[in-house]
């Protein structure tokens, strides 16, 4: 991981991409106004209005379901929908008549040459819309909002969702440098030195900012010198080289080959809630037919895809849940097995999910401890901003990622606060750092 690391912040088309984000500061509490903030990330879309004064908050918020149809339509379609659902939500609010500041998160691979521009690199999660690839999807948002005519934004940043959850739960803890997604997929962002981030060299002019002094006199190296910048790692593709072999079993070869994008994201395939379940399906598949399981009877049910959820694992592995209740939940699966057989799915299932949580806390410790060293500091205090179904809801992952931290970063003490509202209250607070820093 930490190879990886380094790779990513040298060159473009390593496998950990480390995206830029040009967010270069965290909240201060500082943070004062009303702010939009506008968040794509499946089937919804969700317009929020965040109030920030005296380091409180308060938070409105209307849902929006986006129709297959406009999903898999035109992008004009999509963005026209987008703009429609903005302009009914500040009618709602009453605040049409005002140009206010706002954050987009748009959780799609994008990539970013500003705060507030992003090409999309691919469509995910059953989206189709044409002419999108390619095309940045801000500039197609201020578009379909000048088209309608009815309303103004400013909108001043694009925002992906670890970086939300980071700058969220910075505002509660200055200290937060780093934000993790544990959920359905795996990802991590973290303030990385700006000087260390040698490929953004070659772009002209993209390490100027507002940060000069006021005479305009300070140099763009002494300006690096003391900048930060979040990076977006994308760590999930850790493995698509093969540098993870030793550790990939069959049941994960399994999982990859029958996945939409074989060889690739091959961490995250190893890590996300997306994949766990599956993975305890092909174990249990393997020991069935190896007569170890379900007395040797392979059903139709085990046979299918998907049909175990990573809900399940959650549910077994409850230290409350007696192997009776774990029997009943694998007969509703049409799966009858004998309390035996109950023990040995309930160590499938911890199996996998451990290994989960290690392979995460081993990659978090790589970057913490980076972090740590980069700095020159014998000891780092810092705070890890998390969400995620994942962490949040298994009985046990939280607690052996914590572990494994401690274990491998050895000389960081780490902090993990549980993201709230982080694609909301995230988004808003980058749009209000970056409104700040523009006015002074």
């Amino acid at each position: 991981m930490r190879e990886g690391l380094e790779a990513g912040l040298k060159s473009k088309g390593c496998t950990i991409k480390m995206l830029p984000s040009f967010v270069y500061h965290t909240p201060d509490g500082t943070e004062r106004g009303k702010y939009l903030a506008l968040d794509l990330g499946g089937t919804n879309f969700r317009a929020m209005l965040v109030r920030f004064k005296r380091q409180k908050y308060r938070l409105y918020h209307k849902i929006y379901t986006i129709p297959l149809e406009i999903m898999q339509g035109t992008g004009e379609e999509l963005f026209d929908h987008l703009a429609q659902c903005v302009c009914d939500f500040l009618d709602y609010m009453g605040l049409k008549k005002v140009r206010l500041p706002a954050g987009f998160t748009f959780s799609f691979p994008c990539q970013q040459s500003g705060i507030d521009t992003g090409t999309l690199v691919s469509w995910t999660k059953g989206f189709k819309a044409t002419d999108c690839v390619g095309e940045d999807v801000v500039s197609m948002l201020r578009e379909a909002i000048k088209r309608r005519n009815e309303f103004d934004l400013d909108i001043v940043a694009l925002v992906n969702d670890t970086v939300g959850t980071m700058m969220s739960c910075a505002y509660e803890d200055p200290k937060c440098e780093v934000g993790m997604i544990a959920g359905t997929g795996s990802n991590l962002c973290y303030m990385e030195e700006l000087k260390n981030i040698e490929k953004l060299e070659q772009s002209n002019g993209i390490l100027k900012t507002n940060e000069q002094t006021s005479e305009g006199e300070e140099s763009e190296a002494a300006v690096k010198s003391d900048l930060k910048m979040c990076v977006n790692t994308e760590w999930g593709g850790l493995g698509d080289d093969r540098c993870l072999e030793d550790i990939i079993t069959p049941y994960d070869a399994e999982v990859d080959i029958h996945s939409v994008n074989p060889g690739k994201q091959r961490f995250e395939k190893l890590t996300s809630g997306m994949y766990l379940g599956e993975i305890v399906r092909q174990v249990l598949l393997d020991l069935t037919r190896r007569g170890l399981l379900f007395k040797g009877h392979v059903t139709e049910t085990l046979k299918t895809p998907g049909i175990f959820e990573t809900k399940y694992l959650s549910q077994i592995e409850s230290d409350r849940l007696a192997l009776l209740q774990v029997r009943s939940i694998l007969q509703q699966l049409g799966l009858r097995g004998t309390c035996d057989d109950s023990i040995i799915v309930k160590e499938v299932c911890g199996a996998v999910s451990r290994r989960a949580a290690q392979m995460c806390g081993a990659g978090l410790a790589a970057v913490v401890d980076k972090i740590r060293e980069d700095r020159g500091l014998e000891r780092l205090s810092t705070t890890v901003g998390v969400d995620g179904a994942l962490y949040k809801l298994h009985p046990h992952f939280s607690q052996v990622l914590k572990e494994t931290v401690g274990v491998m970063a050895p000389h960081c003490d780490v902090t993990f606060l549980p993201s709230e509202e982080g694609s909301g209250k995230g988004a808003a607070l980058i749009a209000a750092v970056v409104r700040q820093k523009q006015e002074i």
